[in-house]
């Protein structure tokens, strides 16, 4: 029954659960430290903002699931296999198109890294896998060097990034827009940040008139200038920085490019395939609610592209929580039960039998943040 099984997306930044019979996720838990300006008194995670969390066990995720919990049966899958098991078909507002794609192409942007995964018939093609070593976590560092150390201020930190920074689609436009006076720059915002005390969210602050002056005295402001685009851009130049790696348009592209027939057992056409890829990319993952994300890398992968290739990507309403309905959708399917290790053999033969679980994507359970559904201790 639904209301006894349980789906677990398990984020570097958020983890999201809730019983089969939800519609969204209940639970979202940020890994929050921020601490209080007159006190400097150090909040983590549910300090700052009281929510429910799973307990701090330094164990596997099988055994909490087996052991600590004592669920009754198990499946442990890798997020963006969750996603694809979402209707990916009406992101495209495709009304033509209802049927399955046989492939898709993950990118996966969250707090750790940037993965991008093809599937193909439901599974992952490994050896075309591909990671950036870039993830919310390191551009909430460049915000952080330019003013204040704020290393320590993950939540706020975060907060800035998520209010004022977008991806730009003329890089060296915004730059000249952010070298002109305060009066003539339209990019810049001025976030007001948390004390912790009278309140615990930062703001944009807004002036009613450019001749408006404010009392800052007692306030402590972030002025968002070029790091606005600047900061998300690393995601696309990765140079920029010293990195020796692409930006996420060239890495579809080569991921894309490493998918070969020959890896199948069926017959397959290589335009064919990569005509398929180029058509059905799904963006998830925090980064993906970045203003101007998705315009970006269509611009960018028209230009990379063969020409005769249609390019279509993707977004979900909420690319956070994708991958957990991708979960709840994947527990109404005939072949859930087939996937599931149970208690009893878990007790019989031990943790290494979990390892079914991922069968497909076995490899991989480790390089990206993993999803379990597992149902109720009876």
């Amino acid at each position: 029954m639904l209301e006894n099984v349980l789906v677990l997306d398990n984020g570097a930044y958020t983890i999201k659960a809730e019983y089969g019979t939800a519609q969204q996720p209940r639970v979202i838990h940020n890994c929050k430290i921020a601490r209080g300006k007159g006190d400097k008194k150090t909040f983590i995670g549910d300090q700052l903002k009281p929510c429910f969390n799973l307990p701090n066990i330094q164990r596997s995720y099988d055994e909490i699931v087996f052991e600590a919990y004592e669920f009754q049966s198990y499946f442990r899958t890798i997020a963006p296999w969750l996603c694809i098991q979402n209707d990916t078909t009406n992101l495209y507002n495709d009304i033509n198109s209802s049927a399955k794609p046989d492939c898709v192409l993950v990118v996966d942007s969250g707090y750790s890294f940037t993965h991008i995964i093809p599937f193909v018939m439901n599974r992952p093609v490994l050896p075309a896998i591909r990671r950036i070593n870039i993830g919310d976590y390191l551009l909430n560092y460049f915000i952080n060097c330019r003013y204040w150390d704020m290393m320590d201020q993950t939540y706020v930190m975060n907060e800035v990034k998520e209010s004022c920074c977008y991806v730009s689609q003329n890089f060296l436009g915004d730059l000249e827009t952010c070298r002109r006076n305060t009066r003539n720059n339209s990019i810049l915002r001025e976030y007001v940040l948390p004390d912790f005390s009278r309140n615990s969210q930062g703001y944009i602050r807004e002036k009613k008139c450019k001749e408006e002056s404010y009392d800052q005295s007692d306030e402590q402001v972030l002025y968002m200038n070029n790091e606005r685009f600047t900061v998300p851009e690393i995601l696309f130049n990765p140079s920029d920085i010293g990195m020796k790696q692409a930006g996420i348009p060239e890495v579809i592209v080569e991921s894309i490019n490493a998918v070969l027939p020959e890896m199948f057992p069926f017959s397959v056409n290589e335009v064919d395939l990569q005509g398929l890829f180029y058509s059905n990319i799904v963006l998830v993952g925090g980064n993906s609610l970045f203003s101007g994300y998705k315009s970006r890398i269509e611009k960018d992968l028209r230009i990379l592209a063969p020409t005769d290739f249609e390019i279509r990507v993707g977004i979900p309403e909420n690319p956070i929580t994708y991958a957990w309905k991708g979960g709840n959708n994947f527990i109404t399917m005939p072949e859930f039960k087939e996937k599931l290790v149970t208690r009893s053999e878990y007790l019989e033969f031990g943790i290494d039998i979990a390892a079914k679980t991922v069968n497909p994507c076995a490899a991989i359970r480790y390089l990206i943040n993993f999803c379990i559904v597992a149902e109720s201790p009876r």
